[in-house]
């Protein structure tokens, strides 16, 4: 029994995936598909779909979260099926998963345990790999007794932890419990992982201070909404897209220029999912640093989804928890070309009036989305004259960059400027303190 959780790890494994929910959950009895989002979650983490297993209940069971009955039900679609795991679109107890691999004599995975481990595959840079095992080890900590018998069955992101083994020669005190040895040790690379990370974050957060004066733009959304395709259609960026739940894992920065003399930053940020763990986004605040930061939000929606309003949900709690909630926001509905089911598309629209459609993959209203953004920045636009040393690069850097209709005079040592600027650019000019401005 102790092999089934030597690793997480589904790779091209053969997978059962259940589904159970309480009677009184009416949302999801009127959906159809309640295991939709589990399905290309367990695709995206490479695991063959085998069958599936939906249980209604009148209440949880302790023991085994679907009760004793439901779970021998469970384990003879295992037998059949030849599965090599089962997939709960759940959080269960290490107590409910024991149980449950003793009845079905595999693997058992819980939905946080799937999206870990498909994180730790998609992370690349090692600022993602840390925060993928810190996240992992935050998740397996509480969960180690009689779970695994050494610290080596928890897999990190880049192919193990620094802890390593355990239990050779010199590792055991006296009379003391393989469990206390793994504590320890996870607790120790916990705290290392944490200043590694934290020092991340400083460097982080000196880069997003050095682009204070800079518009600042965040994509946001649920996971394959076609956020990386926007990137690329705004910015060039060539960023890694492909048709699965977290091909990005890791912030890109790009400018852009939406009009001419105008210049704004674009993050492309990791996507979101319904019930994404918390040790997740806990990990990965540095990286949606970039949204704490931003100045605009632009919340990429899949207008061809059936669940487009569960997803966004979805992202709405995550930008809560990142207390990014009340920022200024621009949703967009994405991949227009695609849609089937006009009735959700056009209660969506109901729902934000102000929504924009577009489509990345085919440019369609990008030229408008670019007319909005220029407005976001601009907040409206001012006339003015600029007088200051003709010594002074920064100042006239910076109005090269965000102003337009320039007309440029030097007279004896000092420059004159008159420029149109957006309103919301003049909190930086007047923070260069250095010129006199004259409004016309």
């Amino acid at each position: 029994m102790e092999k089934m959780r030597e690793q997480i790890k589904v790779h091209q494994e053969r997978a059962i995936l259940v589904g159970a929910f309480l009677k009184t959950d009416l949302k999801k009895q009127a959906n159809q598909d309640v295991l939709e989002e589990l399905t290309a979650l367990a695709e995206s983490a490479g695991a063959i779909v085998v069958g599936r297993f939906i249980q209604r209940m009148p209440q949880i069971h302790a023991a085994t979260y679907i009760g004793s009955g439901k779970a021998a039900q469970l384990a003879d679609k295992v037998k059949q099926a030849g599965a090599d795991v089962v997939i709960f679109d759940n959080d269960l107890s290490p107590g409910q998963i024991r149980e449950l691999e003793k009845i079905v004599n595999v693997k058992v995975l819980d939905r946080s345990e799937l999206i870990l481990d498909i994180f730790a595959t998609r992370a690349q840079t090692r600022q993602a790999k840390l925060q993928v095992e810190l996240a992992q080890l935050e998740y397996t900590y509480p969960r180690l007794t009689r779970m695994w018998s050494h610290l080596d069955t928890v897999t990190g992101a880049a192919g193990g932890t620094g802890a390593g083994a355990v239990g050779g020669i010199g590792t055991r005190g006296t009379g003391e419990k393989q469990l206390e040895i793994d504590r320890r040790l996870v607790s120790k690379r916990i705290t290392e992982l944490k200043r590694d990370i934290a020092a991340i974050d400083k460097r982080k957060m000196r880069e997003i201070e050095g682009r204070r004066d800079v518009f600042k733009i965040s994509i946001v959304g649920y996971t394959n909404a076609g956020k990386s395709t926007l990137m690329n259609a705004l910015t060039g960026a060539g960023v890694y897209v492909e048709d699965k739940l977290f091909a990005t894992l890791d912030t890109r920065t790009r400018r852009w220029q939406p009009a001419a003399g105008v210049e704004v930053l674009v993050s492309d940020t990791v996507g979101f999912v319904s019930k994404l763990p918390h040790h997740l986004v806990a990990s990965f605040k540095a990286t949606l640093e970039e949204t704490v930061h931003a100045d605009l939000l632009l919340h990429v929606v899949d207008a061809s989804s059936p669940q487009a309003f569960e997803q966004i949900q979805s992202v709405q709690a995550v930008l809560k928890e990142l207390d990014c909630h009340r920022k200024d926001t621009l949703v967009l509905l994405n991949k227009a070309d695609r849609i089937a089911n006009r009735s959700v598309f056009e209660a969506v629209q109901t729902v934000f009036p102000d929504a924009l459609t577009i489509s990345a993959k085919t440019g369609m209203n990008l030229d408008v989305l670019a007319g909005r953004i220029v407005q976001k920045v601009s907040g409206g636009q001012v006339r003015i004259r600029i007088t200051a040393d003709a010594a002074d690069g920064r100042l006239q850097s910076f109005l090269r960059m965000a102003a337009a209709d320039l007309l440029v005079e030097y007279r004896d040592g000092s420059v004159c400027i008159e420029a149109t600027l957006g309103k919301n650019q003049l909190a930086h000019l007047q923070r260069l303190n250095a010129c006199q401005i004259e409004y016309l």
